[in-house]
């Protein structure tokens, strides 16, 4: 996969994020060796919005892991009302954690655009379930995705960058609580895309065929990702929860 020309700079590492690595990093290095697919990399500077597929409630510390060794301190959405928790909101405030409202659209999309702003202006990135959830497809695919990765991508016109992993479930199932201790040192593997083209709808109009078309570019090039770690090709239709009668819970998207 082609790549431009990068420098050797790269975004400083905060003491927090420093401090919190030497803890997490080994922890997780006993559960899961990841390898990141050769050749692929994080923008080493600047705003993004980063779209992994999610199919385990470990997927967080293993695309935390992928991007700290990448080179980027990993920031994710977070309930804006845990910003107000004590210790916990102190926490998300230091590592610069983006806060999401779920109170309202209009509150939701107004904060999505200050979100999007605060990104660009700090050259921070983002990383975003654009599923929302734990995908429901039987066989662990990505699932149809929602609009909030894209938003905060169109909004600010930052990079929209797809990432798969696989593996993950060996360390814990889907919907498990139990991590899976032995053996230890799992393979996973990650594999990053270059980023989504939305070159024809930046500046248009947020109307819902423009973050539908946007969200489907995004879940095809996240699939084509997984097809390839998988070896093996995805249902020719995406799942859709709601027409199998399954709730869509969307967590941390707007």
């Amino acid at each position: 996969m082609a790549r431009t020309e990068q420098s050797d700079a790269r975004e400083p590492r905060p003491f927090v994020f420093r401090f919190l690595a030497a803890i997490v990093v080994p922890l997780v290095s006993v559960l899961a060796r990841i390898r990141v697919r050769p050749g692929d990399e994080m923008p080493r500077t600047g705003a993004y919005v980063l779209a992994p597929n999610h199919y385990t409630e470990i997927d967080p510390l293993i695309v935390a892991v992928a991007v700290w060794r990448l080179g980027r301190p990993p920031r994710f959405l977070a309930k804006e009302s845990l910003f107000r928790a004590p210790v916990l909101g102190w926490a998300l405030k230091a590592t610069g954690m983006v806060p999401v409202a779920r109170s309202s659209s209009s509150a939701s999309a107004k904060q999505t655009l200050q979100a999007s702003e605060s990104l660009v202006r700090h050259g921070r990135g983002v990383i975003v379930y654009p599923e929302g959830t734990l995908t429901r497809d039987p066989d662990m695919w990505p699932m149809r995705g929602k609009t909030g990765a894209v938003r905060l991508a169109l909004e600010a016109g930052i990079p929209l960058i797809p990432m798969a992993h696989w593996g993950a479930q060996a360390v814990m199932a889907r919907y498990g609580k139990k991590v899976s201790l032995w053996p230890p040192r799992k393979p996973v593997t990650v594999a990053v895309g270059a980023p989504v083209d939305l070159s024809d709808l930046q500046g248009r109009h947020m109307s819902p065929a423009v973050l539908n078309e946007a969200t489907t570019r995004l879940m095809n090039a996240i699939t084509v990702l997984l097809e390839e770690l998988r070896d093996e090709k995805a249902p020719a239709e995406r799942w859709n929860p709601s027409a199998h009668g399954q709730r869509e819970t969307g967590r941390l998207e707007p």
